[in-house]
């Protein structure tokens, strides 16, 4: 399938506003949401490659918890979809025995939201999704799960992102969100 660049974009959204007769301000609109749907595409530029990751876990969860874990880790991410998707492959080198996580993102062209699900290998299972995307640089992503029976709002966050650095972290809530508990942060520097 051939990849269409901005401008190849651009040019058919044009010919197809013209084509069918549509207002210029119609054109205009559509000229707009192939633009945005673009910018989307390079949402997450930025992560593929290889990356080493200095992990700082809390020990206990939604307990009062102060005791951290510290350790490294690696991700390499891999865009799909054509841009409209990716995955990471992680290694986590945690204390108490390193395991391999994969996580798989999907943007949603209705709703304009990144959707973010984490696998991992102990269990088996797939996380409920976060969903969110990226303002001014800081990409926050939201959904709800539970920990050990316990219904949590969950979030992921980025920021301090640079081509060569990142900073990732999770928090969860058992107030809706009126109160969070951060209890992972990752520092990524690119491998």
């Amino acid at each position: 399938m051939m990849k269409l660049t901005r401008r190849d974009t651009v040019a058919v959204a044009l010919a197809l506003a013209a084509s069918s007769g549509a207002s210029a301000e119609a054109g205009a609109r559509d000229m707009s949401e192939v633009e945005d749907l673009e910018r989307h595409r390079h949402d997450w530029d930025w992560l593929i490659g290889s990356w080493n990751v200095r992990h700082h876990r809390l020990n206990g969860r939604l307990i009062g918890s102060t005791d951290w874990a510290e350790f490294d880790g690696t991700c390499t991410m891999v865009p799909t979809l054509n841009g409209f998707g990716n995955m990471d492959d992680n290694w986590l080198d945690l204390p108490t025995g390193a395991y391999r996580a994969m996580g798989v993102r999907a943007f949603n062209p209705t709703t304009r939201q990144w959707s973010i699900w984490w696998f991992d290998e102990r269990s088996q299972t797939i996380d409920p999704p976060v969903r969110g995307g990226f303002t001014n640089g800081v990409g926050r992503f939201e959904g709800d799960d539970t920990h050990n029976g316990i219904p949590v709002r969950v979030y992921f966050q980025w920021s301090d992102i640079t081509a060569n650095s990142a900073r990732w972290e999770q928090a969860f809530s058992t107030d809706g969100g009126a109160t969070w508990e951060v209890n992972w942060r990752m520092r990524f520097t690119r491998a």
